[in-house]
Formats: structure tokens, sequence, C-alpha cells
């Protein structure tokens, strides 16, 4: 089945990179991860992902308790240059060739971010993972997501959970919950659904940006979100 769009952004979560582990990164889990992206870059995709760094952050969490929260936020954005680079490491054993690019200064492990070098990337086919959030403290890697979306001009952010789209409640909790196939922008603010914070449903609505939301931990489940089956919830303007 062809694929519907020619270039994604996938917002990652650094507790999808865990498993069912603590903390930390789950080797079986982003070798499984990466191997889904490969096979949407199969299909002629063009790849862009932006990562979190919760999975490493919350081993330190304890001790950022009472700390600064500019300095925590950086704390959380070298966490999350530290999953970018397991991730190309993870790919690049897959054969798929991939760049890292960081909003902070790191040269030695990572590329600075220059948009014009990652859109080339992307055209090449190369997949190219965005590391450090938008390099300023205060800024979730939900925005980051949005706005390297609207920069690399993708046709959708997908966003990847541990549940299978947004629903009317939580699932855990409320077994009469039903999945939204699809809602506005202006719904999902008004019912505080949590797609994703407020800054960056907001950026996405101003920039006519769709998000879909789906489980990373579905096997196949990336592929049929690029390839518009029935997966996920898809989350766009009226």
């Amino acid at each position: 089945m062809a694929a519907t769009y020619k270039r994604i952004l996938l917002k990652l979560s650094g507790e999808a990179l865990m498993g069912d582990d603590s903390y930390g990164i789950n080797r079986a889990v982003i070798e499984r991860i990466v191997g889904e992206i490969g096979e949407v870059v199969a299909l002629g995709v063009q790849v862009a992902v932006v990562i979190g760094g919760g999975n490493i952050f919350r081993g330190v969490a304890p001790a950022a308790e009472g700390m600064d929260r500019a300095t925590a936020d950086y704390m959380g954005m070298l966490a999350t240059v530290m999953n970018a680079m397991a991730l190309s490491d993870a790919m690049k054993r897959q054969g798929l060739e991939c760049r890292v690019q960081s909003a902070l200064n790191l040269e030695q492990v990572a590329e600075p971010f220059i948009r014009g070098k990652a859109l080339r990337y992307l055209e090449e086919g190369k997949i190219v993972i965005f590391g450090a959030g938008t390099g300023n403290p205060f800024f979730t890697t939900d925005t980051a997501a949005a706005l390297r979306g609207v920069e690399m001009g993708v046709e959708v952010v997908i966003k990847a959970t541990k549940v299978d789209g947004v629903y009317t409640a939580d699932p855990k909790i409320d077994a009469s919950a039903s999945r939204y196939q699809e809602l506005s922008f202006d719904e999902a603010i008004a019912k505080n659904l949590k797609v994703m914070d407020a800054t960056a449903l907001t950026l996405c609505r101003d920039q006519n940006l769709p998000i879909i939301v789906f489980s990373i931990f579905k096997p196949g489940a990336l592929k049929r979100v690029v390839t518009k089956q029935d997966e996920g919830t898809l989350v766009h303007c009226n």
C-alpha cells in the first residue's frame, strides 16, 4: 500500500524507549521502533524525528527537585541528545542513513541545527533526528516537534504514545471510554484532551499542520498511519 504522506515528523517520547524498564533505554524496544521507522522509509516517506528525554531525566529527577527551572530544562535537553545518539546508532546498525542535529551547540557529538541542511538531508532520503528540544528552557519537546514540523514543511506531526489514540476519558480508568477517530484543534483545546501541550497545539492549528496520535507499541501501527488506515486519532483544523 502506498504512503499518503511524503514527509512526516515523528514525535517520540523518551519514555517510549524504556519499554517496561523504570528508566534508561531498552535495547529491544529501540530496535523494534527503528524497524517500524525503517518500514516507513522503505515506502519513500521522508522522516524527521523529535525525541524527548524523560527516560533518562527520570533517573536524576529526585536530585533536580528544588533546582532552578532553567537548569533542570537544560539537563532535560541534554538527555534528549543522549536519546538521539542512541536512536541514531540503532538506525545505522539496521542500515538506515540518518543525521543528528542539536539545538544546543554540541559539535563533538551532533551537528548544530541548520534548517537548510536538515531539509537537504530529508530530500536525500536520510532520517533527521532533532535533539535538545527548541534549545530554550520552558518549552517542551511537544513544542519542539511542532516547531520543527513547521520548519521542515512536513505534512503531519505523528505523536507516538503508549495509547492508540485520543480517548474521551482515560481508558485505563474508564472502561466506557471511546477513541476519537478525528477531532478539531479547538475541540482538543476546549476539552483539555492533552494531545500535546497548549503551545504546540496552537502552533499546529495556526499553521494548519495536522497531528496524529497513535501507539508506538502496536506492531505495524506507524505504517498504517502513513498509509491512512484506521489507526490513531487525527487532530486537524475545522
